[in-house]
């Protein structure tokens, strides 16, 4: 799934929260809401990402962090990756009434190789408006061999990118 991958409203939101796209990320990427905390944001950019949304990417990214080529690079990464899922594992506040949050977080994709991002993103709220400013990349996470395989494959790792 993911380079710019078409998800209905009732289809599973890609962000993997288990709620229904329409009442999860699709709101926020249309415009219609502001996520009410870091994590909502995290995992709307996620989906982003997923559906090849670059203006929602570049809007939600925080004014003083953007860059010349922003666009371009974002493009570049959506057009040679698949996303292929995401799990949060752990905030710090990021609530609706505070004003910084922290979100680790691992994304998996296939580029065309699987792989994945684990980071810890800092966000600020400014009037409101929830931003991703920058984040820390860490270590990659590696299942144990008998936990399910990270790239969505149904397999156990061991049998699909333990050996």
């Amino acid at each position: 799934m993911g380079k710019g991958t078409a998800v209905t409203a009732a289809d599973d939101c890609p962000c993997g929260s288990g709620e229904r796209f329409g009442t999860c990320c699709q709101p926020y990427l249309l415009g219609q809401q502001s996520a009410p905390t870091a994590v909502a944001l995290m995992r709307s950019r996620y989906t982003a990402y997923y559906q090849g949304n670059i203006d929602y990417l570049i809007a939600t990214h925080h004014p003083a962090q953007r860059y010349g080529g922003q666009r371009a690079a974002i493009a570049q990464s959506v057009a040679n990756t698949t996303w292929l899922g995401l799990r949060v594992l752990a905030t710090e506040a990021g609530q609706a009434s505070d004003r910084q949050g922290v979100v680790e977080f691992v994304a998996y994709y296939e580029d065309p190789k699987p792989g994945q991002v684990h980071e810890r993103s800092r966000f600020s709220c400014q009037k409101g408006r929830w931003f991703y400013i920058d984040g820390d990349a860490l270590p990659p996470l590696v299942p144990k061999r008998s936990d399910p395989c990270w790239c969505g494959s149904g397999k156990k790792y061991k049998l699909c990118h333990g050996s």
